[in-house]
């Protein structure tokens, strides 16, 4: 029996549609934007948002030794520049209550970003933090994921 709360799809269709715009609107580099989304839901504690996002990944190549090493992503080889920036501004803007986002963490972020780009970047990390909230707070289960095949991230 599951411990779901609501099944926010039937019960507040037109924010979660909405929520689903926003999702599709944000153009990024797919691997950047599922590192930043497990990322996220690794810090947030979202257990449905972390096996969602970690098959998505895992179904578009990316290797489970770079998907097991994101919690300790600092002291890791395994990113680009680009990757440790957009990660490194994922923690900041997730954990934003303690301390704000650094100005540079900002910097660098913007020194690899054009500037177009880091707003999708700043949406894309906003929007997967209103995932694990809405996630956590309706206590979706986790485990009945499954990637569709040959999907696009746009």
């Amino acid at each position: 029996m599951s411990d779901a709360r609501l099944d926010l799809p039937t019960t507040a269709r037109a924010p979660f549609a909405a929520m689903l715009r926003l999702e599709a609107s944000i153009e990024l580099d797919p691997t950047i934007r599922e590192l930043v989304k497990v990322r996220a839901s690794l810090i947030n504690g979202c257990a449905y948002c972390i096996d969602m996002h970690w098959k998505d990944a895992r179904a578009r190549g990316e290797s489970e030794e770079r998907l097991y090493m994101l919690d300790a992503w600092a002291e890791s080889p395994l990113y680009s520049e680009r990757e440790r920036a957009a990660l490194e501004l994922c923690d900041a803007v997730t954990l934003v209550r303690d301390g704000h986002v650094p100005a540079a963490t900002w910097e660098r972020a913007a020194a690899v970003y054009p500037t177009e780009e880091l707003g999708q970047l700043l949406f894309a990390i906003a929007s997967i933090n209103a995932w694990n909230m809405l996630m956590i707070a309706s206590r979706a289960e986790p485990g009945h994921y499954r990637p569709v095949a040959g999907a696009s991230l746009t």
